[in-house]
């Protein structure tokens, strides 16, 4: 795997989606006989999907993928989290891959596969697939309140990773990311990159995470004002921001999500973790956000000051605050359904065999009779 990463490329490569396949779809949504704006938001979720695919009639949105982006933070040390710093990001990855963990029941519900990738779990290799670990960079990371989360090398390694990550999805034909996130911790290292790029403090971003109590926000919100004295200094140097307050999952998230805009590969942001990369990436490439879509907000701060920044508006309100992709998978059938209203079937059927009359079947009268 090629580990230099030249972040300037990135501006250049990243192309707006296509306004006229947008244009197309919002004519043929005048077309279908209901009112004006009758179908709501899915109007716009729709002509979204058109541009991003470049093609109008839209395609159905039919090989999703849950991506889940798995690491752990030295951060969490400190107990900014209910969830255990030990062994909890691990279980968390065991539990999606026997299938048992909520996002691999709605994956499995609405038709999406599922991927995970261990970028940073403090577990032994051994214990996951070697498909799960073939991008791992370290076993955990630096407390980045006192010290570089990654090296500049494991920061581009784990860059490079998104990017192939990316590349690997788009040539599997993958046409919709639904991304998210599993390490304990994650929601601190996210208030401080979105801290530093929005320039607020770290009261103004620290959220309850995990359902944290009053006394485990104010070590974490401490914990956030420290780290951010960390990352002000390397504003300029986004690779070096992901090194010195980020992760190997946050470093792998950004190159993805690049690349995915590269490869006309549109996204949903789960929460805040994603929310925070798309920040960074947005640095890097200034089109790159309108190849996303965000998921939800989460009462996490942080979040909604990202999204502000995005200029995104999250797809649903279900106030789900679980992290790990929910989130973005439950925006899966609103995408679902915008795709399918605009899809070609809708207006003529887009198979031969759709046009063969239906063979006859028989009358109750008939039936009765060869009883």
């Amino acid at each position: 795997m090629d580990t230099t990463v030249d972040l300037d490329m990135f501006a250049s490569r990243v192309e707006r989606p296509d306004d006229g396949a947008r244009r197309t779809a919002e004519e043929r949504w005048q077309e279908l006989d209901q009112p004006r704006g009758g179908f709501g938001r899915l109007e716009e979720l729709g002509s979204w999907l058109a541009s991003v695919q470049g093609a109008s009639p839209v395609r159905p949105v039919g090989a999703a993928k849950v991506l889940l982006f798995a690491a752990d933070h030295g951060i969490a040390e400190l107990g900014v989290s209910r969830l255990p710093a030990a062994g909890g990001t691990a279980r968390r990855v065991r539990e999606v891959l026997e299938g048992t963990a909520p996002v691999a029941k709605l994956a499995r519900r609405y038709g999406a596969e599922l991927r995970v990738v261990d970028l940073a779990v403090d577990a032994p290799e051994d214990e996951f697939p070697e498909e799960v670990t073939r991008f791992r960079v370290r076993r955990g990371s630096g407390r980045i309140d006192r010290t570089d989360a990654l090296t500049p090398d494991e920061a581009a390694r784990a860059f490079a990773a998104g990017v192939e990550l990316a590349d690997e999805e788009a040539d599997l034909g993958t046409d919709l990311v639904l991304l998210g996130d599993l390490g304990v911790g994650s929601t601190t290292v996210a208030a401080v990159l979105i801290g530093a790029l929005c320039g607020t403090d770290a009261a103004a971003v620290c959220g309850r995470g995990s359902g944290i109590d009053d006394r485990v926000w104010m070590v974490k919100c401490a914990a956030i004002r420290d780290s951010l004295r960390r990352a002000r200094p390397v504003l300029g140097d986004q690779l070096a921001l992901l090194a010195a307050t980020g992760g190997a999952d946050f470093a792998a998230i950004t190159g993805f999500l690049l690349q995915a805009a590269v490869r006309r590969l549109p996204v949903v942001l789960d929460g805040v973790v994603s929310a925070a990369c798309a920040l960074v990436a947005q640095r890097i490439a200034f089109r790159a956000p309108e190849w996303w879509r965000a998921a939800a907000l989460t009462g996490e701060p942080a979040l909604a000051k990202a999204y502000d920044r995005l200029t995104l508006t999250p797809l649903h309100e279900q106030q789900v605050t679980t992290g790990e992709g929910v989130a973005a998978v439950l925006a899966l059938p609103l995408l679902q359904a915008a795709s399918d209203t605009l899809a070609e079937e809708l207006f003529e059927p887009a198979h031969p065999a759709a046009k063969r009359t239906p063979p006859r079947l028989p009358t109750a009268a008939e039936l009765l009779g060869k009883l």
